[in-house]
């Protein structure tokens, strides 16, 4: 068999894989811990060099110091020359320390424990200035004066252990060991300094006595512990000096003077023998340590002499190994490489190219044959090749047919969703149109508050079913084909709102939308105050604000919420930008999926980001492309954007009008626009007439009408309206009533003209609403209603403030249906709802649901048009006066009472 066909298990096994890697690793283990002893010694080398040499120099200088200051103090003496010469050598030698211990490059070599010994040394060192001044001035005595020098010597000593650190087990022993030996002749050195001292002064304190005694018991633990450590060339030179007779002398003087001293008494006259003795055992202890290192340092050499060798041979002899496998290696498995190389290829090309791309395809809606789409891959090369080629594209068949099979699945329940949503749309729109023929019909206040609660809880069902439409990627059923008002649309969203009470509208441009857009636009503001409501406070306000920017129209929902993390923010921006398949495990967050979505659909960009009040922000820029021309919008409705009289809000068919058929009808609501400073779903004003002890009804003082039954409750939903009984003449049983918009007033009940409203001030009779309020004069019709109340000054700002008027000039149609009575109305005078009775004849594309006078729609006699051009002529005239004075004071005399905004009142 030739190794073209051989198997694959023959071949790993040639390529001896695990061997090689055994052996990397093996061999890499080797050389780091060889490498680690080398860079140890020579780390150990350079810190002796640098610190270890230049400590031991400043130990000596510091016990000769030590020495010769405490002779002075026994003396009674604090200078001399001979001190200040030892002081001298004592400051080069801290100097030299110093400047090798701060050096970067011996400090990056030094460990964490050894780093931390050297910074207390330099620390310690840094007192001794003031210790030498201590002694000068006279405030240290002999023992404060040693225990001084003790604190700067003990630290050292420390440095010392810390500075042992070789690889060698055995050479460090014998380092530790010989370091306690200079521990040893320290204490030796502080026994003969005390007691030199007391030789001088002739007396030795109880403190003195008792440091005494530690000393020397200090000394011969020392002794007794670190000289058996000691071996070999390390411990002769000590066992010379320790078993000569200097030694012997030494430890017998240091008997007799602890035994006196410890009995209290003075220190014997053999102690006059004591410097002598000590001298001579400190010169051998001198001559013993310097022997000792040097026996030390050769056999540190002769152990790094050896770690380099093995450096050598496992470095050299394993590199050789592995190189060697490498090459053996390679030359079996760079074939394999390029047999495997083709299966490769072709799996990445399913996997990256055309799996993806036929995914992307299945949910375009394209139809999709799994065999041409996973033909089998074809590769040449041994028989498990071409098994493992077989296997790859079992695999991909089957991904393949998955992916069919899921994107059929997927289409099957997006067509359930749909056709659910669709059965309960039409069985929503019909129960929307019984509840309007109801409160229609209705009279009883407390059933039409339940009829208004249950319509609009419809309508919210009707939102939650788009839901599952836009899941399925079906268009809205409902759909206008002329552009419709931004307000009318920003409303809409506010009525499918539960609890939309709590919702402040802001000020909102004056455009349009096209109406292509308008239901999905709806529905995605909906959401998202949904989204605000139902996530903050009950007791906070969500405020809503429109502008008009460079690229579009921008609307910002702000509510007063717990807010959410930088992260969760950053992640939610993402799903809106680029909104993934719909997850039925992430249903929690389906309201913003469905904006995401609905955002895409028309290129609407949405951003939600923390606000100022610690809640969500969320940002809508709707862009230019949506827009509608100012001259593609036709003629605004007379009472565009407002809702029903009772505050609540209107659904935008009952507006606006529907153009699709009823079966996909679907029903938007908007609320009462908000007055500057009132509450936004508050009740309109209605003409009252004061009871005989009752003040009449005043302007609340911040540009809203007057509350009915009572001022309206800040913070809290507006009630209804109260209906009155009145006793309507009753029409024939054969005539239908006549339902006409208040564009089309009987004659009767016409606006009376300006000529006929005589201004304030002009004429004897106060106007309605003021203080002694009269009728109104007898030329006016019958019909008329009074004036709305408001209050002195004519402004319903407060003292100070002006008015904003953001639609000066230009008639509100609530202010003008309230000063006319609708005599077709129910028992409290409440005009009848009419269906698209207010409506513009531009958007009217369909007749009204109502039916239509025998007579028809009855034409504005001359009266009332010239009313009509009066009005527009004179707030055409303020308009230009308030654009000279901008305080807006200089026109408010310009419009009668009759033909003022209710913000103006």
């Amino acid at each position: 068999m030739s190794s073209r066909n051989r198997s694959i298990r023959f071949k790993i096994f040639l390529l001896l894989l695990l061997p090689l890697l055994v052996l990397s690793a093996m061999w890499g283990f080797v050389l780091k811990v060889t490498i680690g002893d080398v860079v140890s010694l020579f780390r150990a080398n350079a810190l002796y060099e640098a610190i270890g040499v230049t400590s031991a120099d400043l130990g000596l200088e510091l016990q000769a110091e030590r020495a010769i200051t405490v002779r002075l103090l026994s003396s009674g003496q604090t200078g001399s020359n001979e001190l200040a010469a030892q002081q001298t050598k004592t400051t080069a030698a801290m100097e030299k320390f110093t400047s090798a211990a701060r050096d970067p490059s011996t400090r990056d070599a030094m460990s964490g424990e050894l780093l931390t010994s050297v910074d207390s040394l330099l620390a310690q060192l840094d007192r001794l200035p003031s210790i030498r001044e201590s002694v000068t001035l006279g405030r240290f005595d002999r023992l404060q004066t040693l225990d001084a020098y003790n604190g700067l010597l003990d630290q050292l000593f420390a440095l010392y252990e810390r500075l042992v650190a070789l690889p060698d087990l055995d050479i460090y022993r014998q380092a530790a060991a010989m370091q306690g030996m200079g521990n040893a002749y320290e204490m030796i050195a502080r026994e003969d300094t005390l007691i030199r001292g007391a030789l001088v002064s002739g007396v030795l304190t109880d403190a003195e006595r008792s440091r005494l005694s530690d000393w020397v018991a200090t000394r011969r633990f020392l002794v007794e512990k670190n000289r058996p450590i000691l071996a070999g060339a390390m411990r002769e030179p000590y066992e010379e000096v320790l078993s000569s007779s200097v030694f012997t002398r030494f430890t017998e003087l240091e008997t007799q003077i602890l035994t006196r001293v410890r009995a209290g008494g003075e220190l014997p006259d053999a102690a006059q023998n004591w410097a002598g003795t000590v001298d001579s055992l400190l010169s051998r202890l001198d001559q013993a340590r310097t022997r000792a290192s040097e026996a030390l340092t050769k056999e540190a050499t002769s152990v790094a002499t050896g770690i380099v060798t093995r450096l050598a041979i496992a470095g050299g002899l394993g590199l050789v190994a592995i190189v060697a496998t490498i090459l053996f290696s390679a030359r079996f498995g760079r074939r394999l490489t390029g047999e495997l190389t083709d299966l490769r290829n072709a799996a990445l090309d399913l996997a990256e190219v055309r799996l993806p791309r036929l995914v992307e395809r299945l949910r375009r809606g394209e139809e999709i044959d799994a065999c041409a789409e996973a033909p089998p891959i074809k590769v040449n090369g041994p028989a498990e090749i071409e098994d493992l080629a077989h296997a790859f594209s079992t695999v991909q068949r089957t991904a393949v047919e998955s992916a069919v099979g899921e994107a059929h699945l997927r289409r099957g329940i997006n067509q359930v969703f749909l056709n659910i949503a669709r059965r309960k749309q039409s069985l929503l729109q019909r129960q929307l149109k019984l509840l309007d023929a109801m409160q229609r019909r209705t009279e009883d206040p407390q059933l039409l508050e339940d009829l208004f609660q249950l319509d609009h809880l419809t309508t919210r069902m009707r939102r939650h079913e788009e839901n599952l439409i836009v899941l399925s990627g079906a268009p809205p059923g409902r759909t206008w084909r002329k552009p419709v008002p931004f307000i009318d649309v920003v409303r809409g969203a506010l009525a499918e709102v539960e609890d939309y009470r709590r919702i402040t509208l802001g000020p909102i441009p004056e455009a349009a939308l096209r109406g292509e857009s308008v239901a999905d636009l709806v529905h995605l503001l909906a959401e998202l105050l949904e989204n605000a409501t139902v996530y903050s406070p009950p007791s906070t306000r969500v405020d809503v604000r429109g502008e008009i920017v460079a690229n579009g129209l921008v609307v910002e929902i702000e509510d007063r919420g717990l807010g959410l993390s930088a992260e969760e923010y950053a992640e939610i921006n993402r799903r809106l930008a680029d909104p993934p398949e719909f997850d039925p495990a992430g249903s929690d967050r389906l309201g913003l999926f469905v904006v995401g979505r609905l955002a895409a659909r028309h290129g609407v960009q949405v951003v939600l980001r923390g606000s100022p009040y610690g809640g969500t922000s969320a940002i809508v820029l709707i862009p230019r492309t949506l827009v509608a021309h100012e001259d593609a919008t036709g003629t605004v409705p007379d009472d565009a954007g407002r809702g029903r009289a009772h505050g609540r809000p209107e659904r935008i068919e009952n507006r606006l009008g529907q153009e699709e058929p009823p079966a996909q009808e679907d029903r938007a609501a908007r609320p009462e626009p908000a007055e500057q400073g009132a509450s936004l779903f508050a009740p309109p004003a209605r003409p009252q007439t004061p009871a005989p002890d009752q003040p009449p009804a005043q302007a609340d003082g911040s540009g809203g009408a007057a509350a009915l039954d009572g001022a309206a409750r800040p913070g809290g939903p507006s009630p209804l309206p109260r209906r009155v009984r009145t006793t309507p003449a009753a029409p024939d049983r054969g005539t239908p009533p006549p339902a006409q918009p208040a564009s089309a007033t009987p004659p009767d009940q016409r606006i009376p003209a300006p000529a006929q409203a005589a201004p304030e001030g002009e004429t004897g009779a106060p106007q309605a609403g003021r203080p002694g309020a009269a009728p109104e004069p007898a030329g006016e019709p019958a019909g008329t209603a009074p004036a709305p109340a408001r209050a002195e000054g004519g402004s319903g700002e407060t003292a100070g403030q002006d008015s904003p008027a953001p639609q000066r000039g230009v008639l509100r149609s609530g202010v003008e249906r309230a000063r006319v009575s609708i005599t077709n109305g129910t028992y409290n005078g409440l005009p009848r709802r009419v269906r698209q009775a207010s409506l513009a004849p531009q958007l009217r594309n369909r007749p009204l649901s109502a039916p239509t006078p025998a007579g028809g729609i009855a034409e504005r006699p001359p009266e009332q048009v010239r009313a009509l051009f009066s009005a527009i002529q004179r707030g055409a005239q303020r308009g230009r006066a308030e654009s000279q004075d901008p305080s807006g004071s200089a026109s408010a005399d310009h419009v009668p009472d009759t033909y003022r905004e209710k913000g103006d009142e």
